[in-house]
């Protein structure tokens, strides 16, 4: 078996569409289908059903994308293992992060780092927390910074950060003056949330059912700065961190506390048992040592 052949069906299961995997992987439709073609001869079986507009995979397609990745895992430990023997502390992070926790934190926590290691490379994806969870555990991404709880038994969870929700609002909302708000006083206002990526959406419509409602969502985005700008605008309101009154226009918006609070707790996580590189452990070092 030709690894290539592997790692090509990988992607196209990935993207359920030959097209889209060929453009990631910058060859052409035909070449990608007659890779992943000589796969399915070289087992004897059918992993791709190619008959619906979306691919799907059989079932012996989800055993062999199942230990395919297992495989291809393997062979990346191998490659770091031998890269930090020969360069020390040299090389690659990839970082999963949410955008909101990125605009909070990160900024003066890479300029540091980078100072630091001038030689070590990061590269930083910018998903929901859900995405992020899911590519740390899939093994894609090195190491993820995601709001807490996750499953304990899949990750190695290292404390980040931790402060409480707030609600934002405009200024000329109604109750933009109230001291704090609990959740049933908000229970008929309409809601901008963070997209079903994110873990925050997740929690705030769980939150809400605890307290006895389901919520108004009015608008769903994945980027905070939009959600804020229609939050100035007086289209709903928010849930956001304390922390993120220093980058708003506070005459414009109201941060009010929720009472009783609810945490926002920011951990680390990486997959249990997967190899980490010496760039991955300095930059855990790293945060670790920062006062946050």
């Amino acid at each position: 078996m030709d690894i290539r052949q592997l790692s090509y069906f990988i992607e196209v299961a990935k993207q359920k569409s030959f097209t889209k995997a060929s453009h990631t992987l910058h060859l052409s439709q035909p070449t990608l289908s007659k890779m992943v073609k000589s796969l399915e001869d070289e087992l004897e079986v059918q992993i791709l059903d190619r008959s619906a507009k979306q691919i799907e995979l059989t079932d012996a397609g989800e055993i062999v994308l199942h230990q395919g990745k297992k495989v291809m895992e393997i062979l990346n430990d191998l490659s770091n293992h031998l890269y930090d023997m020969v360069h020390l502390k040299k090389g690659k992070i990839k970082i999963g992060l949410p955008p909101l926790i990125g605009i909070l934190f990160f900024p003066k926590i890479i300029k540091g780092f980078q100072d630091l290691y001038p030689d070590i490379t990061i590269e930083l994806i910018e998903q929901g927390a859900n995405k992020v969870r899911q590519r740390t555990e899939d093994g894609e991404i090195d190491l993820g910074v995601v709001m807490m709880p996750v499953d304990e038994e899949e990750f190695d969870i290292i404390p980040f950060a931790s402060e409480e929700l707030m609600l934002y609002m405009s200024s000329s909302h109604a109750l933009a003056d109230q001291p704090a708000l609990s959740l049933e006083n908000v229970k008929d206002e309409p809601m901008i949330l963070f997209s079903e990526d994110f873990t925050l959406h997740d929690r705030i419509i769980q939150e809400c059912k605890d307290a006895g409602f389901s919520p108004k969502v009015a608008y769903e985005s994945s980027q905070w700065d939009f959600i804020s700008d229609m939050v100035e605008h007086n289209l709903g309101i928010t849930f956001f961190p304390e922390s993120i009154m220093r980058k708003i226009n506070e005459e414009s918006i109201k941060a009010v506390p929720i009472s009783p609070s609810i945490p926002w707790n920011i951990g680390i996580i990486l997959k249990k048992g997967k190899y980490m590189s010496f760039a991955t452990k300095a930059f855990i070092e790293y945060l670790q040592a920062q006062s946050i």
